[in-house]
């Protein structure tokens, strides 16, 4: 396993809270887990460091870190700036390929309805947004877009958690519209259809913050 590989399986981690804030990642314990060297890992750990989820603290080693509630605004602020750049930064055309990505996420989400599971849930929603991602083909803008959702990740999933059957129809409408927008090859349409849903995730979060905070614990 790789550094990449074992990056891509530790965000998932805390995306998912398996990785709570204040959780240590310990390198020795994880290159065991992974049977690989402790290069890596620590390679691994220095991407997700730049990603802003996890920080090095002096006598305590590295942790899961907990954005603030500014922060939380700051970076859904940023998606739905980065969301209108979509299809004018040097697009790439949607094709097969994303159609039929996309149909098949939609077929996933459709089962929710019978009995949400909401690993399922944020796994759909990770394969979606690197199915965006590839079609972004402004690699400053792509790399913006895939940080700043990793970053929102969490804080979403925990808003998922208390309104299941709400969060699976917005996906579904979603994925929906994408497949739609993508059928028509158009890209500033994607991008259309992704700031609206942000900007649905953002109101429930503000709502969730004006209530009295998001708790992971």
């Amino acid at each position: 396993m790789d550094a990449s590989a074992i990056q891509r399986l530790l965000v998932e981690r805390i995306c998912l809270l398996r990785y709570r804030p204040g959780d240590q990642l310990k390198e020795a314990e994880l290159a065991r887990e992974f049977g690989v060297s402790r290069t890596p890992v620590r390679d691994a750990l220095n991407r997700i460091s730049h990603l802003g989820m996890i920080e090095s603290r002096n006598g305590v080693g590295t942790v899961v870190v907990r954005l603030s509630e500014e922060q939380i605004r700051h970076v859904y602020e940023m998606r739905l700036e980065l969301a209108c750049l979509i299809g004018k930064l040097s697009p790439v055309a949607p094709g097969p390929g994303h159609l039929a990505a996309l149909q098949g996420l939609l077929q996933r989400a459709r089962s929710l309805r019978d009995g949400f599971k909401a690993d399922e849930y944020v796994l759909i929603n990770h394969e979606l947004h690197e199915v965006i991602a590839s079609m972004i083909g402004n690699s400053s803008l792509r790399s913006m877009w895939l940080q700043t959702y990793v970053q929102a990740a969490s804080t979403w999933y925990m808003v998922a958690q208390t309104r299941e059957a709400e969060v699976t129809d917005a996906l579904l409408e979603e994925l929906t519209d994408l497949v739609n927008a993508v059928k028509h090859g158009d890209a500033e349409a994607v991008g259309f259809v992704q700031r609206i849903h942000i900007q649905y995730g953002f109101a429930k979060i503000n709502a969730m913050l004006e209530e009295g905070g998001l708790d992971a614990d």
